[in-house]
């Protein structure tokens, strides 16, 4: 088994090393004229002025998270190694999605003059920029979670200190998310309402003072964000899969607990294989899907000669190709919900037509209905992988789905690039022709960016039910004897509580958008009133909106993260029976509305793209209009709640891991 324990750390050094390339790559491409570097240069650093920013506060959390572990290793048996894994997964979490944005924040105006070439150019440049956060998430979750199990082999506490790993990747992740989530929510809020709705300009008009703002959240929340979302998720399966090998009864040398990192390995050389298959000249939407189910095929046939020449059977390979083919399912149902191309979206842009309430009201009823499949995909692969391998099998299958994030992030992170190439075409006035041939582009990054969402709930989801799993083994190892039957007062107590948590959360960081969406509208208003913008006799004060949008975005972070730390922790304190209740109310509510709001605000803005692409009146129509409110009102609901809750229902599982000394203390 050592050449197959050294795979995982070659895979993740070969990842780290292509995103290097295509970095430089992307980097060696010219960013356009003098206007455009202008525009790009702004975006850049009012992307990197929000993190820097946001990196304050998160360092602030993380210093005292850090003495609170290591000051409990002295009282509990927790051991003290858990609070330096803790930091380094923090650091880890942060580097993904510093990398990504960089890099994406300087791809934009290289993509919008890359098309000038042609459209396949532009294609790679933006979907390369992608690549780069892709392969950097994995390779960084694959080498950290590498070296802290290599490290504490033969350490009776393996397991609390890959826990710490996950906790670190946990909380930055939530700050990234929340954080980037209100930030990019309430530029764009208040540039569509002003600027769309009652000034009647385009989206990326220059006169828009909140233009650079909008551009610079697509960055921080999708790019960002995402990056720490799924970086999360990767490494929290495989601490899972990985724990509960042990927690069952192998060895921590034995090829069940090495294998999870040997499929992941497999995995990120599959996408790699898999990047060059996304060559298009015409459609950017089939070279997507070509490298997606390309890296998924190649990535099953490889599993499975892995698993037959190094375990017992080859029921390993089933629980993880079940999850595999869960997340294709999830990816093509939040296609079919969202995308502009198909019915739902065409009946909410038809709703359009007889006004903003009747538009919204479709838009819920499709949200719900979306529900449907992800749910039953969902709970089908968790009994199956079961079946295989019993808790073990969930924990592979969340390894499964997640196994070619190389490519998926790539492609979700591609989004963003080619929403920024088209604002740029635009604001810089390159020409009908390349406005035409980005905005074909940014349509396409709409589709994967809304099915990256849907990737990262059902991850989530599935990665979530193996932290509970792994909760449980944890509590029944200790040999604690906790009753967690449903006629239990105190669990259906927490899963009741643990159901209302991602409303509160929901409510909180909805909340927060509109705030700090109601400072930006003012602003944008004051402007065009004061400043004569529209008459053109002033020019718009990008540089104040940016910062509207950080002050608002970092004050409100700080309370939902409190939420989802220091609940568990109160619950845990009082019963570990309610706990696991907790837990599990919030995996199963959490998950539901996570698909709701995220495919209902995906629906809502493609439904506006189809009218602007010409159907039932087109831009600056009555329906336009309406659409642009149901955009409007979906904005929080896809890029700052759904995503959100994402984050939160893994960080409480991983909390109550982390903290599980602590509540046998109060026992």
């Amino acid at each position: 088994m050592d050449w197959v324990g050294v795979i995982p750390l070659v895979a993740g050094v070969v990842a780290i090393l292509v995103a290097a390339y295509l970095a430089y790559f992307v980097s060696s491409k010219s960013p356009g004229n003098k206007r455009m570097k202008e525009l790009m240069n702004s975006i850049h650093r009012g992307a990197m002025t929000f993190l820097n920013e946001e990196y304050k506060i998160i360092s602030i959390f993380v210093v005292i998270v850090m003495a609170a572990l290591l000051a409990m290793s002295f009282y509990t048996d927790m051991p003290w190694e858990a609070s330096i894994s803790f930091l380094v997964g923090a650091i880890f979490s942060a580097l993904a999605g510093n990398i990504g944005m960089r890099i994406a924040t300087k791809s934009n105006a290289r993509a919008a003059e890359g098309v000038k070439k042609s459209f396949g150019n532009g294609l790679r440049i933006a979907f390369s920029s992608g690549a780069v956060m892709g392969l950097s998430v994995v390779g960084l979750g694959i080498i950290g979670v590498y070296i802290f199990y290599q490290a504490f082999i033969d350490h009776a506490s393996l397991s609390s200190i890959l826990f710490g790993f996950g906790f670190g990747a946990s909380s930055i992740a939530l700050f990234a998310r929340v954080g980037g989530g209100i930030y990019t929510k309430s530029a764009d809020v208040g540039a569509d309402i002003v600027g769309k709705v009652e000034a009647g300009i385009p989206e990326d008009d220059p006169r828009n003072p909140a233009v650079i703002a909008d551009n610079v959240g697509d960055n921080v929340g999708d790019v960002a964000g995402m990056g720490a979302d799924l970086f999360e998720s990767y490494v929290d399966s495989l601490i899972a899969s990985i724990t509960l090998a042990i927690l069952v009864g192998y060895a921590a040398t034995a090829p069940e607990t090495v294998y999870p990192l040997l499929i992941a390995g497999i995995g990120i050389f599959s996408s790699i294989i898999a990047l060059t298959f996304v060559r298009s000249e015409k459609n950017a939407y089939t070279a997507m899907r070509n490298g997606l189910f390309g890296s998924a095929i190649i990535f099953a046939i490889l599993a499975f000669i892995a698993t037959y020449y190094t375990m017992p059977s080859l029921n390993p390979f089933y629980a993880i190709f079940v999850g595999l083919v869960d997340g294709i399912i999830i990816g093509l149902a939040t296609e079919y919900f969202t995308s502009d191309q198909r019915t739902p979206a065409k009946k909410i842009a038809e709703a359009a037509t007889t006004g903003a309430a009747t538009e919204i009201i479709q838009g819920l009823s499709i949200g719900m209905m979306s529900v449907f499949i992800p749910i039953l995909s969902t709970a089908v692969a968790m009994i199956i992988a079961y079946n295989y391998y019993d808790v073990y099998g969930v924990a592979l299958a969340a390894v499964g789905m997640l196994s070619t994030l190389g490519i998926s992030l790539a492609t979700d992170c591609y989004g963003p690039v080619a929403d920024n190439a088209a604002g740029i075409a635009e604001m810089a006035e390159m020409g009908e022709d390349i406005r035409k041939k980005t905005e074909s582009l940014d349509a396409v990054g709409n589709t994967t960016a809304a099915m990256g969402k849907g990737f990262a709930i059902g991850s989530a989801a599935i990665t979530a039910l193996a932290l509970v799993f792994t909760f449980v083994k944890s509590v029944e190892n200790e040999g604690i004897a906790v009753n967690i039957s449903l006629t239990q007062p105190e669990v259906m107590a927490g899963l009741f509580i643990g159901a209302m948590l991602p409303f509160i959360f929901s409510a909180l960081t909805m909340g927060a958008v509109g705030r700090a969406a109601e400072k930006m509208v003012d602003e944008v208003r004051r402007q065009f009133r004061e400043l004569g913008i529209l008459k053109g006799e002033g020019k718009p004060d990008y540089e104040r909106c940016v910062k509207i949008a950080t002050r608002g975005a970092l004050r409100e972070m700080i309370l939902p993260v409190v939420i989802a730390v220091v609940t568990p922790l109160i619950i845990g304190i009082w019963s570990i029976g309610a706990l696991v209740g907790l837990l599990s109310g919030a995996t199963a509510s959490g998950f539901l509305l996570a698909i709701f709001l995220a495919n209902a605000g995906a629906a809502w803005d493609n439904a506006k793209k189809y009218i602007e692409s010409g159907n039932f009146g087109g831009k600056g129509s009555d329906a336009h209009k309406a659409a642009v409110v149901g955009d409007t009102v979906g904005d929080p609901c896809k890029d700052t709640s759904g995503p959100s809750l994402n984050i939160l229902i893994k960080l409480m599982s991983i909390v109550s891991l982390v903290f599980l000394p602590l509540f046998i203390k109060f026992l």
